[in-house]
């Protein structure tokens, strides 16, 4: 389940800040009030809020200060609500650490989108787990799936970009675990028996697969000194 986030309201007006929290209740966010902007930081610590709506009808040196004493301590976003003549407030609120501001009167669904602008900035979505392959000819071991249907790679949960022929020699390899294979059966299978290079070739692209997929305690693509390469299984 998604973890509630949680908005801090700081401003002196009790009506106007119970209808800010009807709007973001309805949001399904969780809400505290701040009356007086000399509390604003040591109720952050406290609630531990996921944003801050200040309000700017705090005199200047309140509010500005209230902004300042929560970037030195925390890097909370922070939205100034300002009316919308107060153009020098609202450059310099942003000046200390404000993250946006939002002049008043606004339209509540602006509020909302704007909360979630900030908060997408601060707090971006995790990525998908990669989606493991189910029919085709794919390996898979711990930390690692390798198909060779629609060549991707997946290791540890993520799906890694790899040139098509990095990824042939991974899962040729992977094929026949603990399998030793020369530089040139390797250069056969996967280059083509007339492959006019050299077999550094194949050095160079298991360096590559080496940088890429770092120690494992299940698996290792291993040289043997003198013949060439295996995927090494560990018990």
């Amino acid at each position: 389940m998604t973890k509630q986030q949680k908005i801090m309201i700081a401003d002196p007006d009790n009506s106007a800040a119970q209808l800010t929290i009807f709007y973001l209740t309805q949001a399904l966010y969780e809400t505290t009030v701040v009356s007086d902007a000399a509390f604003v930081s040591s109720e952050c610590l406290t609630f531990q809020p996921d944003l801050v709506l200040l309000e700017a009808v705090f005199p200047n040196q309140e509010k500005f200060q209230a902004c300042k004493e929560l970037r030195a301590q925390s890097e909370v976003p922070v939205i100034l609500l300002s009316s919308a003549y107060e153009v020098a407030d609202r450059v310099h609120g942003l000046d200390l650490g404000a993250d946006d501001y939002l002049a008043k009167p606004y339209d509540a669904r602006e509020l909302l989108s704007r909360i979630r602008a900030v908060l997408r900035r601060y707090h971006p979505a995790e990525p998908a787990p990669a989606k493991e392959p189910e029919t085709g000819d794919y390996v898979k071991y711990p930390d690692l799936t390798v198909s060779l249907t629609n060549y991707s790679v997946i290791y540890r949960g993520q799906t890694i970009d790899l040139p098509p022929k990095e990824l042939e020699l991974l899962y040729f390899l992977a094929s026949s675990p603990n399998q030793v294979f020369s530089r040139e059966q390797l250069l056969d299978r996967l280059w083509g028996f007339d492959y006019m290079g050299d077999t550094r070739t194949v050095d160079v692209h298991i360096k590559r697969l080496r940088e890429k997929f770092k120690a494992n305690k299940y698996w290792a693509i291993k040289t043997v000194w003198g013949v060439g390469y295996k995927f090494e299984v560990k018990v």
